[in-house]
C-alpha cells in the first residue's frame, strides 16, 4: 500500500534532543503546517536510528506511520535530510511494515516482565562468569548448553545492527526469518547460530541463574537476573516506516550484504 492511500492530512514534526536535530525541527516547523504527535496522521522524525527506535516504540500502539530524516550519526532507518518539498515526499513515500518481537522474561525471583523489540532480544552475562544458556525452539531443546557472553534473536530489520556486529547474518525484510546468533560463544566453539522461521517460539533458559547472572534486553527495555526468556513475533502491532522510493529499505539491506 502506498503512503498516499493512507489519506493523511496532518503532520507532526519531532526531533531528537541534540542541537542539529533540534535546529532542523525548528526550521521545518516554520515552513510546514504541523500538529502535536497525538493529533497527527503521520510523524516526521529527525535524528538517527536510536531516535527512530524510540519514536517507533512511543507510537507503536497508535499505528501512526513514521517518516524519518537523518540528523544523527547513523541513519539506516532514516531517509536523507532535505527541507524542500516535504509534503510531496510524504505523498510518494513507500511503507514498510515491521513485525516486532515480544519478550516475556521471568527473573530469578519469579517476577514476569514484558517488552517489545523492533531490532532484537539479547541476553548478556552480567558478571565475570560466562553465561550458560539452554535454547528451546518450538518446545524442542536445540542447544543443551551454550557457554557464552550471550545470545540474541534478531528481526530482519534489526539484522544489520547488533546482530551484524556479532557476525550474525543480514536478513532481507521479505525473508520471514529470524536470526539466532551467539555472542562470543566458548562452547560449542564453532557454532555460528541458526536461521529460524518467523513464527518460531524461542525460549532461553539460563542455567545456574543465581550465580551466572544474565540480563535480557528488548531494544531499550532491560531486565536483570533473568532465569527464562520467551521470544515470539508479536502479531498484534506492526509499526510502519515510510521511505522515499529511491531510498527503499529492502534494497539497502540487500546492498549491506555486499559491503566489503
Amino acid at each position: 500500500m502506498r503512503a498516499d492511500a493512507m489519506k493523511f492530512d496532518t503532520v507532526a514534526i519531532i526531533a531528537a534532543a541534540h542541537g542539529e536535530a533540534q535546529a532542523a525541527g525548528t526550521r521545518l516547523r516554520r515552513r510546514y503546517a504541523h500538529v502535536a504527535p497525538e493529533e497527527a496522521d503521520i510523524i516526521v522524525a529527525l535524528g538517527g536510528d536510536g531516535f527512530m527506535l524510540q519514536t517507533l516504540h512511543a507510537f507503536m500502539e497508535r499505528r501512526k506511520p513514521i517518516f524519518g530524516m537523518n540528523r544523527g550519526s547513523l541513519g539506516f532507518l532514516m531517509n536523507s535530510y532535505g527541507e524542500d518539498d516535504l509534503m510531496d515526499r510524504l505523498a510518494r513515500a513507500q511503507p514498510i511494515n515491521l513485525l516486532p518481537l515480544s519478550m516475556i522474561a521471568e527473573d530469578i525471583e519469579g517476577r514476569t516482565h514484558r517488552a517489545l523489540a523492533i531490532n532484537e532480544v539479547a541476553l548478556l552475562r552480567d558478571t565475570h562468569f560466562a553465561a550458560k544458556i539452554r535454547i528451546h525452539v518450538d518446545g524442542v531443546v536445540r542447544m543443551e548448553e551454550m557457554i557464552c557472553d550471550g545470545v540474541l534473536l534478531s528481526t530482519p530489520a534489526g539484522s544489520t545492527a547488533y546482530n551484524n556486529a556479532v557476525h550474525g547474518p543480514i536478513l532481507p525484510l521479505a525473508a520471514q526469518l529470524l536470526a539466532l546468533t551467539p555472542i562470543s560463544a566458548f562452547r560449542p566453539r564453532h557454532w555460528r547460530g541458526a536461521l529460524l522461521p518467523q513464527h518460531a517460539a524461542v525460549v532461553f533458559e539460563v542455567l545456574d541463574a543465581g550465580q551466572r547472572r544474565v540480563r535480557a534486553g528488548a531494544d531499550f527495555s532491560e531486565v536483570s537476573d533473568v532465569a527464562r526468556v520467551t521470544v515470539t513475533v508479536n502479531g498484534t502491532v506492526a509499526p510502519t516506516l515510510l521511505f522515499d522510493p529511491e531510498y527503499n529499505l529492502e534494497e539497502r539491506i540487500i546492498k549491506e550484504q555486499f559491503v566489503p
